[in-house]
């Protein structure tokens, strides 16, 4: 069966003409299965009853299941997804006064190899599909009975890695009769696949994760810098920001000793200088499988202010979930053997 989750509305139309159905069904449909949440098509009631039933047996809406939830002391949920293969995957539901954000995955694991990532400790496994991303936001609906405002791909995985799935699910995501998200509540955040970017060419806001000033401590941290080095990730930006007239972010892990001195700030402020971009400082959430360790709270506010005084926009951003280790570079935790559990729902 096709799993109806994993098309786009254009592809869907295609497959219904070519079994004889009017195209325009697939609008029907996805009304139905995004705007109604409805996964039963015999309660489809203004599609014929013989469609229905060769519906029935033509897809699927197949979601991943939801294994375990964790509530944060701050609102916020981690879900852990089991996929129909048996592998899992997490995600992070973040709200936050009129906004509902959803911290999508799109890999289970990664290869990336960045030495402060949980993730990274698992390894790649498989990627993700449309669906399984498509359906992080599904059930996230369902099991909050909130809407969904804003998306960010900062979960598990690289997302420019799964760049075809990633896009099928950005079509659906935008779509008017998907889940009608506009782009600019949607952010991809990458370790800059510049080759890859160059081939996303659907309209979202773009996070960079820079995390250090110079190549040699980047590399360090994260070996992709061996193929797209900080030079080459500033000038991507610069051509970027150019072109499109968009803002780009930087994300930036402060790493207590390893790059949160003020001659780091010095270093990342000349790096930028001139390129129109947002600074997200994110303090490094710890974990027991690296040893590196959160700045002091002065050093934090010591970089951030260095650089807001040479005027970039420079934002600490909120810790969500790291109570149930559901913050930035936390998610994973769970699939590790040796794990610490930190409760269930």
């Amino acid at each position: 069966m096709t799993n109806l989750y994993n098309l786009e509305r254009e592809e869907l139309a295609r497959f219904l003409e070519e079994m004889g159905v009017e195209p325009y069904r697939a609008t029907q449909l996805f009304k139905w299965v995004y705007n109604k949440g409805e996964r039963d098509f015999n309660e489809m009631t203004d599609v014929p009853k013989s469609l229905r039933h060769a519906f029935s047996d033509i897809f699927s809406l197949h979601l991943p299941e939801i294994e375990r939830c964790l509530p944060s002391k701050d609102g916020s949920v981690k879900f852990l997804f089991l996929g129909k293969d048996g592998q899992r995957f997490e995600s992070l539901y973040i709200p936050d006064g009129t906004r509902r954000t959803v911290c999508v995955s799109t890999q289970v694991g990664c290869r990336m190899g960045c030495t402060f990532c949980v993730t990274a400790k698992i390894g790649f496994r498989r990627n993700l599909s449309a669906a399984e991303m498509v359906g992080q936001i599904v059930r996230v609906r369902e099991y909050t009975g909130a809407r969904i405002t804003n998306l960010v791909f900062m979960g598990m995985g690289e997302p420019l890695d799964n760049l075809v799935e990633l896009r099928k699910a950005i079509r659906i995501f935008t779509d008017p009769y998907g889940l009608a998200l506009s782009w600019r509540r949607i952010t991809v955040s990458t370790v800059g696949l510049l080759d890859r970017l160059g081939e996303l060419r659907e309209r979202v806001n773009l996070a960079v994760s820079l995390n250090a000033p110079t190549d040699e401590k980047r590399t360090m941290l994260m070996p992709i810098n061996r193929l797209y080095g900080v030079r080459k990730i500033t000038e991507f930006a610069r051509a970027y920001t150019e072109a499109r007239r968009e803002r780009i972010t930087f994300e930036y892990v402060l790493i207590g000793d390893v790059n949160d001195s003020i001659v780091d700030a010095k270093e990342l402020a000349g790096l930028l200088k001139g390129l129109e971009c947002k600074i997200n400082l994110i303090p490094l959430n710890e974990s027991p499988f690296f040893s590196f360790r959160r700045p002091p709270d002065h050093r934090i506010r010591e970089f951030q202010s260095y650089l807001i005084q040479r005027h970039f926009t420079a934002i600490l951003r909120e810790e969500r979930g790291t109570d149930v280790f559901g913050g930035c570079g936390q998610l994973g935790m769970s699939l590790l053997a040796s794990a610490p559990s930190s409760g269930s729902a």
